[in-house]
């Protein structure tokens, strides 16, 4: 893998004949510009505050690459970066007393991710787990100064444990085994671990005790919302532990609030009580402080607001103003009167900000600098009916100065329970930038419209979401936005499999396409993925076994001699999460039928491209491709 100022990721391999009838050259010179800056931007992602209040971690790609930086908070001294020249960076963590960060590493752009400490100093850096390379180390939280709680996958199986490591020593002490375990707090005395497990949609929060490993429910099951709690944080003095979880309602207000569960001596959770719920928003994200009030973050159609609730009866006490639409990240600082958060628009990549509790936000002199806003758009709210009733709604990225149908592509989320927020989506604003119209959807199945709109394609009920593929296309062709015969679908990951579906199923809608990462085919999905990733999978798509016909029924694989129109296809080749051999795959069977394809490979990425040469590449092939056939 290269250096920060050594880029040997090569040029993409794979690429075919018809590269020539589309090449970025095609595009003019002024487009090009605007997505090299677009595609070439740099963010700061993953803030952690230090204990003291003085300095900040964070991860950052100013380099070209992830790297994980330290600066003064208040930007007094430059930024540092502590990470080898070889670490890809995921995620950062602050030990309680300020003398270790914790970090994961993703090894040439693998999932299956190290973990590695440094000393503030720079001083100190090791591997501490996840040499094995087919083992998996998830983020945890500190089990004291000098020991890190985690979650270790072996890969030889779809489990992961509880795993506690000590950061001086070295030393791994297994705490908890049994199903798929993720750490997301520790007790102030350190005898209980909270954890969630479950497969996907499906999961709840357990707590652990630590001498014995016996594991207990944070909400039993006649408690609501105890089969899909996320996340779960202790009170101070440990006697109460608070989980994000779904809560009961109906469809749309089905939604994630926050329960307080009493926690005996013996560690056995009492019924739990509903602190924080809205009906028209989700609770992402939440911070319990010690003068009797909650920090909220709720997202109400993609859009994030924060604030301030008394934790009696939940009642606001202040909202907090957020200078971007999305808050993807934050930490409390350590005096607790404000958040430094991660924030982003679609005028704006990930940045870091304070954010007082009571006061103006404040962008971070870390964080790098912001690119000109020449020729990039801000997105339209747009909502429709399926055929059935179910709301639906998306993101319109239009040109400037677009009247009229234009040259549209539907670009649909991973997931699939991500969805769309108007947050920064290089990738849509480079296709934009070449005069398209970009249309990004929530079909069924989309995560921030309640519980049972995310499980409404779940297993065989999968068609559904298919369907509003079709009711996407009539509704912009409609509504005068998209023009007939001159549409394109486009997605990442699951977005890249739903991109696939919608080109077979309904070959005389689409004119071109582009999956980015996408499965081609369920069955081989399952058999390539890592252990885990199927195991939490199952749920979603089925069963592999089980199941088999129903996947394979699904799998656009089996249906691509109906498939008329271009496809680009592209992916990482060390992406282990769906495995490049999906793309592949996929390319070679359509080569083999004489359609018109393309396969651009990435050499060292993994599912998530991240070089900053491969994302201006990718951007410009992208416009390109669409502007070609469109």
């Amino acid at each position: 893998m290269a250096g920060p100022g050594n880029d040997q990721r090569t040029a993409p391999a794979g690429l075919s004949a018809l590269e020539a009838l589309a090449p970025p050259e095609a595009l003019p010179a002024h487009v090009r510009g605007v997505i090299a800056g677009v595609a070439g931007a740099a963010a700061a992602w993953c803030p952690a505050p230090s204990p003291d209040g003085r300095r900040i971690a964070y991860v950052t790609d100013r380099s070209g690459l992830p790297r994980l930086e330290v600066a003064a908070l208040d930007g007094s001294t430059p930024p540092a970066e502590l990470s080898g020249p070889d670490q890809e960076v995921v995620s950062v963590s602050w030990s309680p007393d300020g003398a270790w960060l914790a970090y994961l590493v993703s090894p040439g752009g693998s999932i299956c991710a190290e973990l590695h400490v440094v000393r503030p100093d720079g001083t100190g850096r090791r591997l501490l787990a996840g040499q094995d390379p087919r083992a998996t180390v998830f983020a945890g939280s500190w089990a004291g100064p000098h020991h890190y709680a985690c979650s270790i996958a072996p890969g030889s199986g779809p489990d992961a444990d509880v795993v506690v490591v000590d950061v001086v020593s070295g030393e791994h002490r297994t705490l908890a085994s049994g199903g798929f375990l993720s750490v997301t707090a520790v007790s102030a005395d350190r005898r209980t671990v909270l954890a969630r497990r479950g497969p996907r949609g499906y999961r709840h929060v357990v707590l652990i005790d630590v001498p014995t490993g016996v594991q207990r429910r944070a909400l039993p099951l006649d408690v609501p919302g105890g089969i899909a709690s996320e996340d779960g944080r202790f009170s101070a003095d440990g006697r109460t532990v608070y989980v994000r979880a779904a809560l009961p309602g109906p469809p749309g207000a089905d939604r994630a609030g926050l329960v307080a569960v009493p926690v005996d001596g013996d560690g056995v959770p009492g019924r739990g009580r509903t602190v924080l719920y809205r009906a028209d928003a989700d609770l992402d994200g939440y911070a319990v402080r010690g003068d009797g009030t909650v920090v909220a973050l709720w997202t109400v159609d993609g859009v994030s607001e924060l604030s301030l609730h008394a934790l009696s009866d939940g009642a606001v006490v202040r909202r907090v103003p957020l200078p971007e639409p999305v808050l993807s990240a934050w930490a409390p600082t350590a005096d607790g009167a404000a958040l430094v958060a991660e924030l982003t628009g679609p005028r704006a990549p990930r940045a870091l900000w304070r954010v007082p509790l009571d006061g103006v936000p404040e962008l971070l002199a870390c964080s790098p600098s912001r690119p000109g806003t020449h020729g990039l758009v801000e997105p339209v709210w747009h909502e429709y009916v399926a055929p059935d009733g179910v709301r639906l709604s998306g993101l319109l990225y239009a040109p400037s100065g677009s009247r009229g149908p234009n040259r549209t592509v539907v670009s649909f989320h991973g997931g699939p329970e991500g969805q769309e927020r108007p947050f920064w989506t290089p990738m849509v604003q480079c296709m934009v930038a070449a005069g398209l119209t970009v249309f990004a959807p929530n079909v069924r199945g989309s995560g921030g419209f309640g519980r049972a709109f995310m499980t409404a394609d779940d297993g065989p009920a999968r068609e559904g979401s298919f369907a509003d593929v079709r009711t996407t296309v009539d509704e912009l062709v409609t509504a005068g936005i998209a023009a007939p015969g001159q549409i394109g679908a486009h997605g990442w990951s699951y977005g890249g499999y739903l991109t696939l579906v919608a080109l077979t199923r309904w070959p005389e809608l689409f004119a071109a396409g582009a999956s980015l990462a996408g499965m081609s085919d369920l069955r081989t999905f399952f058999a390539g993925t890592e252990p885990w990733m199927a195991a939490a999978s199952v749920t979603e798509y089925g069963d592999p076994v089980a199941d088999r016909d129903l996947l394979a029924g699904i799998s656009p694989m089996t249906a691509l001699d109906r498939l008329t129109a271009p496809v680009l296809l592209a992916h990482g080749d060390r992406d282990s999460n769906v495995p490049v051999a999906e793309s592949v795959q996929a390319h070679q069977a359509l080569q083999a039928r004489g359609a018109r394809t393309d396969l651009l490979l990435f050499p060292g990425e993994g599912h998530a491209i991240v070089g900053r040469a491969n994302l201006v590449e990718l951007g410009e092939r992208l416009a390109a491709w669409f502007d070609r056939w469109l």
